[in-house]
């Protein structure tokens, strides 16, 4: 801390600056001042923290320093060290909030206890307003916060949408008259990398930048608010309050700001204008909905209503559902020939461009029911392995994203290169799991023929193969159209009429050597298999 005596007679200035323990009172500068104008200069140059001041003094009175500390520099204390017992100085010394009126000659205990006073007073203050100035960050940290907390209620909660509107009118952000509004809703486009890359990658700052150039549209006359959504974070709503306000005037005004900054425009839904805060729910839904049947195929149009345009809009997408190409993807991924891909994504694009209109909103259809067909076409080729597959399939997904349905950047070729790597993938993975199948059938039928003479099960083959049991069976009954306990039995009859050749095996031998511990029941499924009982099998063979 600083502090500066001020007396017009150096020998009390000098006994001051003895009598006092700067030290212990953290005081490490000590300034000095022969008048109360002098005393001024200083403190405007200086800025201590304590003032030690005479009263009368030859120029400049100390009535007159007193108040201008108080007018203008109201964080110094002062103490006044006067030869003078006049009441009226201490009370103005009191008035003025010094903190003591002491005086000459001047008695040292007494000084360092005011000199202390001042000092704990000074510094109590100050962290009083290093508390204040961070909690006024804070708040203002906090205020954008909380009014988006309270707009986002008004379309998200209805029963707490009177309580939000009652505040915000309370504290001036809403007027009072206000009773109708229109929401219009601002879809930012989540995959537009080099807008983003504009705000460091940080699109808390790009809302903030963009909400900054809507409002500075609606705040000439206070016509309205835009702030950022909480339902959806890649969205901002305006709300407009002033009937006369033309929207669509107010979008081209917003977006000529938004290209002179940001070299982007935006895409609007509007809403039909209510009745303030009931209507909000129903118009934020009416432009959303308006944004997701936005024409993709027209770059100029940026304000998007409802209409019966959008109604025929609806309708020609159930025209062009998924399930008119679905075969035609089933094919060209089954045959895993890459022109016949190549082919299918080509004719889906053109079948989407001939009809003049793409939607975000038929383009999440068609992401969904393409998800699905895949999820489909895996269970019907590879059975309960689907799901391994259809994992490694959702890894490489991260590099093959579908396009943003909402891009402002659209276009049917990316599309195109989407729906093409996307059924090349799958065709590469039903093939290389297919090969694998039919690896290990391959593998099954070995370890069968090695093994058929022991007591072989289905559980023992799939935990030696580290399969299910549905799968060892499903695999050959697509394979050889038995399953595999037939197999099985027929591949040891077929051994056991090899056997029957020699005529010094005896039947009993003989199903034991095949695998059959019981001869009743290799008969039976001898008998079963060729038609008679291996006795008459052999005696046949002997004729």
């Amino acid at each position: 801390m600083r502090a500066l005596i001020v007396d017009d007679e150096a020998r009390v200035r000098k006994a001051v600056r003895l009598l006092v323990d700067w030290d212990a009172h953290g005081i490490d500068e000590i300034l000095e001042a022969g008048s109360g104008n002098e005393a001024m200069e200083l403190i405007r140059q200086s800025k201590p923290g304590l003032v030690i001041m005479d009263m009368m003094m030859a120029s400049g009175h100390g009535m007159e320093l007193m108040e201008w500390i108080s007018e203008f520099a109201d964080t110094v204390k002062f103490i006044v060290v006067s030869g003078h017992n006049d009441f009226d100085f201490v009370r103005n010394t009191v008035r003025h909030g010094g903190i003591d009126y002491i005086l000459k000659p001047i008695d040292a205990d007494a000084i360092n206890s005011a000199v202390h006073k001042a000092v704990v007073q000074s510094r109590e203050e100050e962290r009083e307003r290093i508390d204040i100035q961070r909690q006024n960050i804070q708040l203002n940290e906090f205020k954008p916060i909380y009014g988006e907390k309270l707009f986002s209620s008004l379309i998200d909660d209805e029963n707490a949408a009177e309580a939000s509107i009652r505040r915000l009118r309370n504290e001036g952000v809403v007027p009072m008259q206000a009773d109708t509004v229109q929401l219009l809703l601002l879809q930012l486009d989540a995959s537009d990398a080099l807008l983003l890359k504009r705000f460091g990658h940080d699109s808390e700052l790009m809302h903030f930048a963009i909400i900054n150039i809507c409002n500075e549209f609606l705040a000439s006359n206070h016509s309205g608010i835009a702030f950022k959504y909480w339902g959806a974070p890649w969205e901002i709503v305006i709300l407009i309050w002033n009937p006369s306000f033309d929207v669509q005037e107010l979008i081209f005004r917003i977006n000529e700001g938004l290209f002179h900054t940001l070299q982007r425009r935006m895409h609007f839904g509007i809403g039909s204008a209510g009745q303030l805060p009931h209507s909000l729910p129903a118009q934020y839904a009416e432009a959303k909905l308006a944004l997701s049947r936005r024409n993709l195929l027209r770059s100029d149009s940026y304000a998007h209503l409802l209409g019966a345009e959008s109604e025929d809009i609806a309708e020609r997408h159930s025209q062009l559902a998924f399930s008119s190409a679905r075969e035609e993807w089933k094919m060209a991924v089954l045959s895993g020939s890459d022109v016949q891909i190549s082919a299918a994504a080509e004719k889906w694009v053109g079948e989407l461009g001939r009809a003049g209109i793409v939607t975000p909103e038929q383009l999440h259809h068609w992401t969904s029911a393409v998800m699905l067909f895949r999820t489909q076409l895996l269970r019907e080729t590879l059975g309960d392995t689907a799901g391994n597959a259809e994992a490694a399939l959702e890894q490489s997904d991260r590099q093959n994203q579908p396009p943003f349905v909402n891009s402002y950047a659209f276009t049917l070729f990316a599309w195109r290169d989407w729906s093409y790597g996307f059924m090349s993938e799958l065709a590469r993975v039903i093939n290389e799991r297919q090969a694998r199948d039919k690896r290990t059938i391959n593998d099954i039928i070995k370890y069968v023929e090695q093994n058929y003479m022991d007591d072989l099960s289905l559980l023992d083959i799939a935990s030696a193969f580290f399969v299910s049991r549905e799968y060892i069976s499903r695999k050959f009954k697509q394979e050889f159209g038995i399953n595999f306990s037939d197999y099985l039995a027929t591949y040891r009859i077929d051994k056991a009429k090899q056997l029957m050749q020699n005529p010094h095996l005896k039947i009993a031998q003989i199903a034991e050597m095949v695998g059959f511990r019981d001869v009743k029941y290799f008969s039976k499924v001898f008998k079963k298999q060729e038609g008679l009982s291996p006795k008459a099998y052999r005696s046949k063979l002997e004729v």
